[in-house]
C-alpha cells in the first residue's frame, strides 16, 4: 500500500513539475535565479559566431559593430545557456525601448504612484501590441522621464549601466515636442544592448519584472504581437503554435527586434534580440531566425 502510495505522489510530482515548466512566469522554488551574464556558454558562443560569420554582411556588420545579436537558450529551464555579439554595444533602438516605460509603468502602478484605469490598461497595450507612438507618449507623460531612468538604474533591475556599455533608454516622447532627457554616454534617446534586453525577457520569463503578478500582466500584453514583420514574420511561417512575446523597433537604417519564443514543447524555446544599422536590416531580422534556430539545434 505504501510503495503504490509512494509511486502516485511520484508520478503527481512529475505531472505537476511537466506543467509548471510550461507556465510562465516560470516558477521558482526558492525565488532566485542565477544572473544571466554568468550563463554565458562557450560552446554556444562559438557556434554563433561562426553560423553569423559564415555570411559576409553579417560579419562585415558585426565587425563594424552596426549589428549585434543576444541569444538566451530556454530549452532546459535549469541549464539556461546564453551568447551575444557586440553584447555591450549601445545603438540607437526606435521604438524597442518602450519595454521599458512598460516596466517602469508597471513598477509605478505596482507601488501605488500610478492608478492602473482602463485607458492606461489600453495605453499599455498599443503601446507594445501595435508600438503605437501617441500611446507611448502619453504613458511617458503619465511616468516622467526621471520615473523611467530611476527604473532602469535601479539596483534591482541595472538595466543601464554606464560600467557595462549603458543599456534600456527611453529620454524622448515618440512624437514631437517636449523636453527630453537623453542617455549620458552617447547622448541617445531611445537605447539598447542586447545584453540587457535579453536580460529584461529573462527576468520576464522567470517573473522577476516587479513581481510574479505584474510579470504575468507584462507577458500578457506582449503576447500576440499585431506587428507581422521582422523575427514574426519568419515565426509566423515555421512556428504558428509557439507564443510569442515581443517587441521591435524601426528607424530610418536602425533596425530592432527581441523576441521570447515559447514552443509547445521544449524543442523551441528562446530569447533572440538584434539590434542592426543598416537599410537591410529588415530583411536580416527576417533572415535570423533559421540560421539561430540551427545553432540552437547543435547545442
Amino acid at each position: 500500500m505504501k510503495t503504490k502510495f509512494f509511486f502516485l505522489a511520484l508520478v503527481t510530482l512529475l505531472v505537476t513539475n511537466s506543467f509548471a515548466q510550461d507556465e510562465l512566469p516560470l516558477p521558482t522554488s526558492d525565488g532566485r535565479i542565477a544572473l544571466l551574464t554568468s550563463l554565458v556558454d562557450n560552446n554556444l558562443q562559438k557556434t554563433l559566431e561562426k553560423e553569423i560569420n559564415s555570411n559576409p554582411l553579417w560579419k562585415t556588420l558585426i565587425n563594424q559593430k552596426k549589428m549585434a545579436i543576444g541569444l538566451v537558450d530556454l530549452r532546459d529551464t535549469n541549464n539556461v545557456k546564453f551568447a551575444r555579439l557586440n553584447g555591450n554595444h549601445m545603438m540607437y533602438a526606435a521604438s524597442l525601448p518602450k519595454i521599458a516605460v512598460l516596466l517602469a509603468a508597471m513598477d509605478a502602478i505596482d507601488k501605488k504612484e500610478l492608478i492602473e484605469t482602463k485607458d492606461i490598461r489600453k495605453d499599455m497595450r498599443l503601446m507594445i501590441s501595435k508600438s503605437n507612438n501617441q500611446a507611448t507618449t502619453r504613458m511617458i507623460d503619465r511616468l516622467g522621464y526621471d520615473k523611467i531612468e530611476a527604473v532602469m538604474r535601479s539596483p534591482k533591475y541595472k538595466f543601464y549601466d554606464e560600467n557595462f556599455g549603458g543599456g534600456l533608454w527611453v529620454g524622448k516622447r515618440y512624437g514631437g515636442g517636449g523636453n527630453t532627457n537623453r542617455e549620458p554616454l552617447k547622448n541617445l534617446s531611445h537605447a539598447a544592448t542586447v545584453t540587457q534586453v535579453c536580460r529584461y525577457y529573462y527576468l520576464l520569463a522567470n517573473g522577476k519584472l516587479v513581481n510574479r503578478k505584474r510579470s504575468k500582466q507584462m507577458l500578457d500584453i506582449m503576447e500576440n504581437p499585431e506587428l507581422h514583420h521582422k523575427f514574426v514574420n519568419t515565426l509566423d511561417k515555421i512556428a504558428p503554435e509557439a507564443r510569442i512575446f515581443r517587441k521591435s523597433g524601426s528607424w530610418k537604417n536602425y533596425h530592432s527586434d527581441s523576441v521570447l519564443v515559447w514552443g509547445k514543447d521544449d524543442n523551441r524555446r528562446y530569447i533572440l534580440v538584434a539590434l542592426i544599422e543598416d537599410s537591410a536590416g529588415e530583411q536580416i531580422i527576417r533572415d535570423l531566425i533559421k540560421p539561430i534556430e540551427k545553432v540552437l539545434r547543435t547545442q
